[in-house]
């Protein structure tokens, strides 16, 4: 049964603005395995907006917008083996989403040249 369903979008230059200008923002949203991921690709900011995306995106199918002890560097999103994304909760946050229940976290990625977007979708 879906619990939840987040959608979001936003513009590649917004992310790849905050990342150049403000001091710790890439570090304050991003895992440190998003980082690494994302600093190896030729078009890296099209990567960090979409995985911005996703966590807005989670946090809107969760349907409780921020809980206490949640951390955005805390939401990662991660890849199988065949490359295909799946929705990590590490630390506080894991604890604290944790105690809304269990469930499967189903997500989508897509970025063009300008605009990155998720989708996300909360199973029980």
């Amino acid at each position: 049964m879906i619990i939840g369903l987040g959608v979001d979008m936003i513009e590649v230059e917004r992310v790849a603005a905050k990342i150049s200008k403000e001091s710790g923002f890439r570090e304050l949203v991003f895992s440190p395995r998003e980082i690494e991921y994302c600093e190896k690709k030729t078009h890296k900011h099209e990567h960090y907006a979409a995985r911005f995306a996703a966590k807005e995106a989670f946090l809107k199918a969760l349907g409780t917008g921020w809980i206490q002890g949640t951390s955005f560097n805390e939401i990662e999103i991660a890849h199988d083996e065949q490359g295909k994304p799946h929705l990590v909760l590490l630390g506080q946050t894991a604890q604290s989403v944790g105690k809304i229940g269990s469930f499967k976290i189903w997500v989508s990625l897509s970025h063009l040249k300008n605009i990155a977007s998720a989708i996300i979708i909360i199973e029980q």
